[in-house]
């Protein structure tokens, strides 16, 4: 291990230090600016050696773990509906680090003789093929004499659409000059999965039934076989876990489109994470951040914790720190744990759909006379929302002002001067308090036409997650509930902006592998469209 550092090392010196073919002709000055560089460049890959093989160390012992729960005597503790969704969280989670392992280790040295290949099954023969043909650009070689094609090579990827498996066959002409003997091949197209038998297509299948449609994996291996094709859930699992690695680059532009805005809306709701060590699950969180509802992107991250403590909502925002990261308007509910973020340059604006919520739960459990009457501010409140919504930031703040502020104003006199009537830690009194304790918070609106009266986007983009827990039960790891975030992300990000998150899913996952770092966000789904073909 510790000798592909070095060889990383030199072969990086060689390129980013220009060294002279003799050091006779430099003077004693130019001399100590060379060595001084050379011992900066190599303090600086060091460091960064020391990082790849920190890393390495870490995911290396994660899989020792891994393997350790899932084949260890460990296992047959665990009922047979546990082990079947934890199962899947084990096939994700270990092809997830190999694919990381593979990216932070540099490719072997060839031998002389190429390691055997383990045989992959055919394909069965009674699915339909459909052949996808690679040709050179020209068939002319480049000593001027014309290709003569003598045979083809044919590789075979499995697809899927909605119920159907076909095959494609990716016949790759051989042309050979009679001349030079110069054999010319097409390029094999880059997949998400190098050498996989997967297509773009049928990965998006999987994505978009395990985490849109909230199916785990195991039922989509009943589903596929009656579809005609039986593909086993571990191999499901490798798919999706090495789907997720190379998703991540594009989720995190998508994190970092979302923090470009001054308004943000923040949530959060529980989903159930199990522990192997201890048999049990543990209340972990996914959070959601999401660009207030008037501005111009559509997007949604997820972010998978395990816990509620305000250090994730600070980690996400850039605010562990004293300085920097994110500033401008989060919009939110009262959660204690927002409340150290608005020490470090974010204002809070408060949800008044909350504020409302509390008057609604107090007439509907206890037939209150003073919530039904505090519930008509509220609607008349709404009601102006929806004259303004359609309308620019400074109008929408004008009017505001000339309808809305008045209504909130009538609306804190009554809450005091019901509050005073009303007996302290009685239902009530901790509906109105609610409220007035936040009444700076639930107003900010009216001074910024651009931010939203309450957090109902937000709840809404949360809302897929807490229907389709009922289905997966629990995330069967802190790396699988990330891994589902981060797809999540893109696939509802995907539906907001009005595309259908296959057809996203399948062109992203097809373009990705030859797409350019600088040109990422272009596959984000608010900025994407589909390639003309």
């Amino acid at each position: 291990m510790h000798q592909w550092r070095w060889r990383v090392l030199f072969a990086t010196l060689r390129v980013m230090v220009v060294i002279p073919d003799s050091l006779d002709q430099l003077s004693a000055q130019e001399v100590r600016e060379l060595l001084t560089g050379l011992m900066t460049k190599v303090a600086q890959q060091d460091q960064e050696l020391v990082y790849r093989q920190t890393k390495i160390d870490q995911l290396t012992h994660e899989m020792a773990v891994l393997k350790r729960n899932q084949f260890g005597r460990s296992r047959e503790q665990f009922d047979s509906t546990q082990v079947s969704l934890l199962g899947e969280a084990f096939d994700e989670d270990l092809a997830a680090i190999e694919q990381e392992l593979k990216n932070l280790t540099p490719p072997p040295k060839t031998d002389t003789e190429p390691p055997k290949k383990p045989k992959r099954a055919a394909l069965p023969d009674n699915l339909p093929r459909v052949d996808v043909r690679h040709e050179p650009d020209s068939t002319a070689c480049k000593c001027g004499c014309q290709l003569k094609r003598i045979g083809e090579a044919v590789s075979e990827k499995l697809d899927y659409t909605p119920g159907v498996f076909t095959v494609e066959r990716h016949v790759r002409g051989k042309w050979v000059c009679s001349n030079c003997e110069t054999l010319t091949q097409a390029p094999v197209p880059a997949q998400v999965i190098d050498k996989g038998i997967p297509t773009a297509g049928l990965l998006a299948d999987v994505l978009v039934a395990k985490y849109a449609d909230h199916l785990p994996l195991y039922r989509q291996e009943k589903i596929f076989g009656r579809a005609g094709l039986e593909i086993p859930r571990s191999t499901l699992g490798a798919w999706v876990g090495m789907c997720g690695v190379q998703l991540q680059p594009l989720v995190d532009a998508l994190k970092q489109s979302v923090l470009n805005h001054s308004i943000l809306h923040a949530d959060e709701t529980p989903i159930p994470m199990l522990k192997p060590g201890n048999k049990k699950t543990h209340r972990a969180y996914l959070w959601a951040y999401a660009p207030g509802v008037f501005e111009a992107t559509r997007a949604v991250v997820y972010d998978f914790c395990e816990s509620r403590a305000g250090e994730h909502a600070r980690a996400f925002l850039g605010k562990s720190d004293a300085d920097g990261g994110w500033s401008g308007t989060l919009v939110c509910d009262d959660y204690v744990a927002y409340k150290a973020l608005f020490t470090k340059g974010i204002t809070e604006s408060g949800c008044m759909a909350h504020a409302r919520r509390k008057l609604f739960e107090l007439h509907a459990n206890h037939s209150s006379l003073i919530a039904a009457e505090g519930l008509k501010f509220f609607d008349l409140l709404y009601d102006v929302e929806r004259d303004v919504k359609a309308l620019n930031t400074e109008d929408r703040k004008r009017i505001r002002q000339e309808k809305a502020k008045p209504l909130t104003d009538a609306l804190h006199k009554w809450l005091l001067l019901q509050r005073s009537k009303v007996p302290d830690g009685s239902a009530t009194a901790k509906a109105l308090d609610y409220s007035l304790k936040r009444w700076v918070a639930l107003t900010h609106y009216l001074y910024d036409g651009q931010v939203p009266i309450d957090n109902n986007w937000c709840e809404n983009q949360i809302r897929p997650v807490a229907l389709g827990r009922n289905n997966w039960l629990f995330a069967g790891s802190l790396r699988a509930g990330q891994r589902a975030a981060a797809v999540m992300s893109l696939i509802q990000s995907a539906k907001i902006n009005g595309h259908d998150p296959y057809v996203y899913m399948k062109d992203i996952l097809t373009r990705l592998p030859t797409q350019r770092n600088s040109q990422i966000e272009e596959l984000l789904p608010h900025r994407w469209t589909p390639q003309i073909k």
